[in-house]
């Protein structure tokens, strides 16, 4: 099937189309496309091959998705860690967080901390900046972009690997220039910048109503019983 790619501005919009006039609130949003992003954890890397998976997140609704993915992952049988330098403030993280406390799940903030936990773990999950990410970079984040980039171990990116900008994709030069994680996981729909990846491809998000995919021109994924995740393939004009 033929998945469209939905621009940042389009993807903001259908947000707010879920919330408003679907019933949807932001927390069960999160909630269902961190159990996604866990899902497509599951498939690319079992428990089998190995169980340490550090999720890096970062302080806005794409880090919310890691910290919801990090609680199903310990709950799959894996040993998750995150890595979460600058924190969102509202009461929604923080309860994720007490969530997470409560299942014993490590929180690490500080920069020294980084390369070690790279180093003991499996599979990196890249939650740091999702569809409204337009650059640029600022600290902490070109180094923690480069370190993940410089990893020797597999990783999945949430809705777009973060530094690429979701139109253009990639930077030319400078942290994530050359940032090609083995997998993607598209929330809702592809974003553009899918056209630049190469890689294993899920899309995830299982919340898109008929007439919301209708008002966007997108086509609802034939998901499988109760998968959250669908793997789909790219074209070379981006589409699934």
């Amino acid at each position: 099937m033929s998945l469209k790619a939905l621009s940042s501005k389009d993807a903001a919009s259908l947000d707010k189309d879920l919330m408003e006039t679907g019933g949807f609130s932001l927390d069960q949003l999160m909630e269902l496309a961190g159990l996604s992003v866990s899902q497509a954890v599951y498939r690319i890397h079992p428990p089998s091959a190995g169980k340490n998976i550090l999720v890096l997140c970062g302080p806005g609704n794409n880090g919310g998705d890691g910290l919801v993915a990090a609680r199903h992952l310990a709950h799959f049988g894996y040993n998750p860690t995150i890595y979460y330098p600058k924190e969102g403030k509202n009461e929604l993280y923080q309860r994720l967080k007490t969530q997470l406390h409560n299942l014993s799940i490590p929180i690490l903030n500080d920069t020294h901390d980084l390369p070690e936990a790279i180093k003991t773990s499996h599979l990196l999950v890249d939650a740091i900046f999702g569809f409204s990410f337009g650059g640029p970079l600022r600290d902490p984040f070109p180094e923690i972009i480069s370190q993940m980039e410089a990893a020797s171990i597999p990783v999945l990116s949430v809705d777009a690997p973060s530094s690429w900008d979701i139109e253009s994709g990639p930077p030319r030069e400078g942290p994530g220039a050359k940032f090609m994680p083995e997998a993607l996981i598209s929330l809702t729909a592809p974003k553009p910048c899918v056209k630049f990846y190469r890689g294993r491809h899920f899309v995830g998000g299982r919340f898109l109503t008929r007439g919301i995919a209708e008002k966007y021109g997108l086509d609802v994924p034939n998901y499988q019983g109760v998968d959250q995740v669908l793997e789909v393939g790219v074209d070379a004009e981006g589409r699934l």
